[in-house]
């Protein structure tokens, strides 16, 4: 007894007439599986990783089975998406449809394994950036709850700029703060913003409605939305490194394609890479990762120089983020 695997991940072409290239290329990924808490977010991550924008969205549950569709784009007309790959990638992190799967629904998740590439070869520029995945100012995030609407839920509004990876860090939020999303919609406007209707709840089944609880949430969410990334220079001896740090799930995994955004914008400005670092730093609140890019020097980009070391991180920051 259970769904075919068919059935659980579907991919289908969007089927518009007269739109722009990027759109045409299209897809609406459809999920129907059980349930788990943080699943919006996993495939969240895993649609960034294959270089897709979620233009819209739907979610709904039960509880204990969930339907989800998104409406997907590649980012850039650049990008040749494997979709065969993303479907098994998708349906790898959803839970299992057999009955089996409700009486062993404690289970904790399995940590993934963490691997170390090494390669030595002679250098070229952009060779990094080969080797990865084949401002408009920061304005602020207007975050409301309401507990009107429905008597098990609260609405969770949110209205923001969109940018690469939002979607990916409010559920990553919400996943870490152990809160279940009922029923959500995302959707887009032609002037860069999303709008965002979340009907959640606690583990618990319960609604927020705890003032300081509904502070601490939204909170939360406006620093994770407007400043998902840090980027900055810093001397390293004689030298100029380039420092982003982005926080780290609970469950160990990174932000997906930091290092692939990185070395698009170094390469694109020029810059060759001498070193380059991938490692985990924790403090008290949490575990981030860090990526640490020892420069070589630029003639455009005097790394002595603290407007080239602004434009670089500039640069980096935008690109990172999709602006």
């Amino acid at each position: 007894m259970g769904v075919s695997s068919e059935d659980v991940v579907v991919i289908q072409k969007q089927q518009v007439e007269g739109k722009r290239e990027r759109e045409s290329e299209g897809r609406i990924i459809t999920v129907n599986c059980p349930d788990k808490t943080g699943l919006g977010c996993d495939l969240c991550r895993i649609i960034l990783e294959f270089g897709l924008c979620i233009t819209r969205g739907d979610v709904s549950t039960d509880g204990k089975w969930c339907y989800v569709v998104f409406w997907v784009v590649p980012r850039s007309t650049s990008v040749n998406v494997n979709w065969g790959n993303l479907k098994n990638r998708l349906l790898s992190i959803c839970p299992s449809c057999t009955v089996t799967f409700y009486f062993n629904s404690e289970t904790r998740p399995s940590v993934s394994p963490v691997y170390l590439l090494k390669l030595f070869c002679l250098n070229r520029a952009g060779l990094l950036h080969g080797l990865s995945l084949d401002l408009k100012k920061v304005k602020s995030a207007n975050i409301s709850m309401d507990n009107s609407l429905s008597p098990a839920h609260t609405l969770l509004q949110i209205h923001c700029i969109d940018q690469k990876g939002l979607i990916y860090d409010i559920l990553r939020t919400l996943k870490d703060c152990n809160i279940q999303i009922a029923y959500g919609r995302f959707l887009s406007d032609t002037k860069g913003y999303r709008e965002i209707d979340l009907f959640i709840q606690q583990t618990d089944g319960k609604k927020i409605v705890d003032p300081e609880k509904q502070n601490g949430l939204c909170s939360r969410l406006r620093m994770e939305m407007l400043h998902p990334l840090r980027v900055i220079t810093v001397n390293r001896g004689p030298d100029t490194e380039l420092l982003v740090a982005n926080p780290v799930e609970l469950s160990g995994k990174g932000r997906p394609r930091v290092f692939y955004d990185m070395t698009v914008a170094l390469k694109l400005l020029g810059i060759c890479i001498f070193s380059a670092e991938i490692g985990r730093h924790s403090t008290q609140e949490r575990q981030w990762e860090v990526y640490r890019f020892l420069l070589d020097e630029s003639p455009n980009f005097p790394l002595s120089n603290n407007r080239a070391r602004n434009q670089i991180v500039d640069r980096v920051r935008r690109t990172l983020m999709g602006w």
